[in-house]
C-alpha cells in the first residue's frame, strides 16, 4: 500500500493550537491503549485511518487490541505537522514486539485522525528483542539545549542522505563519529567513541514512499517507508528507520523491518 507523503500544503495548514502539550498528550494515551489493549484517553476521534505494516488494517483487530507489558517507550513530537512518533519494545518471551507508531491529528478536531505502525516480532529481519532493549535503553536520546539545535531542514536531509545511499553510493551522508545503528536487534556499535554507522550498507535498494515524523528539540526524525519498493506504488518490505541527528551529523539510527509473516532472517 502506497501512503502519500505529507504535502507542503497539508504542513502549512497546521493548526496553531497543535502544541507539543498536545501531542506529549496524544503519545501518552497511544501507551495506555497499547498497555491496556483498547484505545483509551480523550485524545482518539471516532473514526481513524490504521495501516499495520503499510496496509489498511481494522484497528480492532490490529497490535493495538492487544494488552502488552511496553517495557522501553519513547516518543517524539512533531508540531509543524500535527503528528508524533512513538517506540515501544515489548520483552516478552513469547510474544515479544518492537513497535514503531506514527500518529496525526486532523487540524480541526485536534484528534489523531491517522496511526501507522511497523510492527516486528519473530522471524522479522535480525529481530532480537533482546539486544534491542539492551541497546535501546543505553541511549541517549535527550532534549538538545535550544541554541544547538538542527533546524528540521538539516534533520531531514541528514536522514533522506542515509536512506539515499543505498541505491546511490555517490551521495554524501554526514555521519557522525561516534554513530551507532540498531538494526532488529544489531548493534554496529559497543558504546565507544569509535562506533560507526556506515557499515553493511547494501547497493542497489531504493527506500521509497516515505513518511516523516520530525522533532527538533529532540534532534529526530522517523521515516516510514517501502524498503526496496517501487515508488508511488509500495511494495518491498514495510520498515521504518528513526534518526537522531546532533550538530548536523548522524548519532543513531534504529531500523525495522517487518517480513510480513514470512522469515526473511
Amino acid at each position: 500500500m502506497y501512503i502519500l507523503p505529507i504535502t507542503a500544503a497539508l504542513i502549512a495548514s497546521a493548526s496553531a493550537a497543535c502544541d507539543r502539550a498536545l501531542l506529549t498528550a496524544a503519545t501518552s494515551d497511544l501507551l495506555s491503549s497499547q498497555t491496556s489493549g483498547k484505545l483509551s484517553g480523550t485524545s482518539f476521534a471516532s473514526t481513524i485511518k490504521y495501516t499495520e505494516n503499510r496496509k489498511a488494517v481494522n484497528i480492532s483487530q490490529g497490535i493495538l487490541s492487544q494488552a502488552l507489558t511496553i517495557n522501553h517507550n519513547r516518543s517524539q513530537h512533531d508540531v509543524v505537522q500535527c503528528a508524533a512518533f512513538s517506540e515501544f519494545i515489548v520483552t516478552n518471551s513469547a510474544k515479544p514486539y518492537v513497535i514503531a507508531t506514527q500518529i496525526r491529528l486532523d487540524n480541526a478536531t485536534s484528534k489523531v485522525a491517522q496511526i501507522d505502525s511497523i510492527v516486528t516480532t519473530k522471524g522479522d529481519w535480525l529481530f532480537n528483542v533482546t539486544g534491542t532493549y539492551y541497546w535501546a535503553s543505553r541511549e541517549k536520546w535527550d532534549q538538545i539545549p535550544e541554541g544547538k539545535r538542527d533546524t528540521r531542514e538539516v534533520i531531514k536531509a541528514a536522514a533522506d542522505a542515509y536512506c539515499d545511499i543505498f541505491s546511490d553510493k555517490n551521495v554524501k551522508v554526514p555521519w557522525g563519529q561516534p554513530c551507532a545503528r540498531l538494526e532488529g536487534g544489531m548493534y554496529t556499535g559497543k558504546g565507544q567513541a569509535s562506533d560507526r554507522c556506515d557499515v553493511g550498507i547494501p547497493n542497489g535498494v531504493k527506500l521509497v514512499n516515505r513518511q516523516y515524523v520530525i522533532d527538533e528539540e529532540y534532534g529526530t526524525v522517523d521515516i516510514q517507508m517501502d524498503f526496496a519498493g517501487t515508488p508511488g506504488v509500495g511494495g518491498g518490505l514495510p520498515d521504518s528507520h528513526e534518526f537522531r541527528v546532533e550538530s548536523g551529523k548522524l548519532r543513531y539510527v534504529h531500523t525495522l523491518s517487518s517480513c510480513g509473516g514470512r522469515s526473511c532472517m
